[in-house]
């Protein structure tokens, strides 16, 4: 759809949805702020993932570990020394960009095919000078040379000048996975293979355009770790892959929206690693990543602590230290790819309708109470109370009913409730669904288990 994202920004401002960060000041480039409409999706979209892997998933544990860890942890992950990415300054408008993206969509649009992954900064900054890859904000070519920027944010504790220590804002939730790997394994008694899962705040030192909420400064991680045997390391691989795109399909997402991207060039812990990626209005691009990273990590951390990171197999006696499979996916950028992929525009009565056709399970409210008038407002308010109990609901009585149908058909909210003056007689209020604008008439007393077998994923 033309202008899609534009679109979508201008939607979830106007709507409660997501908003410019401190935007009285003027914003904070890469931040946003969710307001009462997406929290509640963001909420339901990390509700629908905790409860695909953990709640029904076996032998796995949950988390929440501290945004701020010692030092020490960064250098053994490797991020103090090499967590970095290569970007580059246009000369006339100051802009900042990354090289291998500037690369990627240059080869997207003149269907070239380049492992980029596997560049170095020197062939990067061959490639851009040899076809003249321009500034993408200013349109001149005139670039600075490649340098490599840290990405991670650094802080200090201490309360004097004198006193400080260096410390940083994690760039990914995982690590608290393993450092409390031995934790969980004794005091839940856990038997490898297990995981750990956590959705927390992460902070990477991004410079570059973030395509709205697909690349920010602050983001949350929804992340699953998986102990296991070396042996067994690439069938859990591959159930994982499957795992995490069935997920997807289960919130509603098309197939042929969806794909897998194999990388070439590994990082030096990984045996293999794999990203699913979804068609963003600006191309393809990484949804989430899968990833066999061995028992590096684990292995790393018994390094630098000096402590035993090892399990010993109660039926075996063998003592190893587990592989782990990664599945990783953010939910701010999920968050934006469940608005893509159901932002519609139709055409009904001559006018233009726009739609959010948001699984069931995922949308801000599952029902909107209205009145057919205000002199109802006292049976809607009993009927909305009752509902309340079980499911998110919004009450609403202002303006036209075919309004308001409206209004709610552009956050997304799967049914509306009508009460006219045949409620206070029978006891039977008017439903409508969002996507086929169908209407039925049902009592009152059977709502519950109707709404309980439409909205549940």
């Amino acid at each position: 759809m033309e202008n899609l994202m534009d679109k979508l920004v201008a939607l979830c401002k106007t709507r409660g949805i997501i908003f410019p960060g401190s935007d009285i000041y003027g914003g904070m480039g890469n931040t946003w702020d969710y307001g009462p409409i997406g929290v509640e999706i963001k909420n339901n979209i990390k509700r629908a993932w905790w409860k695909q892997f953990v709640q029904c998933a076996p032998n796995t544990f949950g988390v929440d570990a501290a945004i701020l860890m010692n030092s020490r942890v960064w250098e053994a992950s490797g991020h103090v020394s090499s967590f970095s990415d290569p970007k580059m300054d246009c000369k006339v408008c100051k802009s900042r960009s990354r090289a291998d993206e500037l690369i990627e969509e240059f080869c997207e649009k003149n269907d070239l095919s380049m492992d980029v992954e596997g560049m170095s900064n020197e062939s990067m900054q061959d490639f851009i000078n040899a076809h003249q890859i321009k500034c993408p904000k200013c349109g001149n070519f005139s670039w600075t040379p490649i340098r490599q920027f840290n990405l991670m944010f650094e802080t200090s504790r201490g309360v004097t000048d004198d006193n400080q220590n260096k410390i940083y804002l994690r760039p990914e939730t995982a690590q608290g996975e393993y450092v409390n790997f031995l934790n969980i394994q004794r005091s839940m008694r856990a038997k490898v293979p297990f995981g750990i899962a956590q959705i927390g705040k992460a902070f990477r030192n991004e410079v570059t355009p973030g395509n709205f909420i697909f690349r920010t400064i602050e983001f949350e991680q929804m992340e699953h770790q998986w102990f296991c045997k070396e042996g067994t390391d690439m069938d859990y691989y591959n159930e994982f892959k499957q795992k995490a795109f069935d997920f997807l399909l289960s919130l509603g997402f098309k197939a042929e929206h969806l794909r897998f991207h194999d990388h070439e060039k590994l990082a030096h812990y990984a045996k293999c690693a794999c990203d699913i990626q979804y068609l963003y209005p600006m191309g393809w691009s990484e949804l989430n990543g899968i990833h066999n990273r061995t028992n590096f990590d684990l292995s790393a951390h018994e390094k630098f602590s000096g402590k035993s990171m090892s399990y010993l197999d109660p039926f075996t006696g063998e003592r190893y230290v587990p592989y782990v499979i990664e599945y990783s996916i953010g939910a701010d950028r999920l968050m934006l790819a469940v608005l893509c992929e159901a932002y519609d525009e139709e055409i009904v009565d001559g006018e233009t309708r726009v739609v959010l056709h948001l699984h069931p399970s995922i949308a801000p409210y599952k029902v909107a109470v209205l009145p057919l008038q205000k002199n109802l407002s006292s049976k809607a308010q009993e009927v909305k109370d009752m509902l309340s109990r079980d499911f998110m609901c919004v009450y609403d009585d202002a303006g036209s009913i075919g309004k308001r149908y409206r209004r709610y058909d552009e956050i997304g909210v799967p049914y509306c409730i009508t009460i006219d003056f045949d409620t206070l007689e029978d006891d039977t209020v008017t439903i409508r669904d969002r996507d086929t604008m169908q209407q039925i008439r049902l009592k009152i007393s059977e709502l519950k288990n109707y709404l309980s077998d439409k909205v549940n994923l």
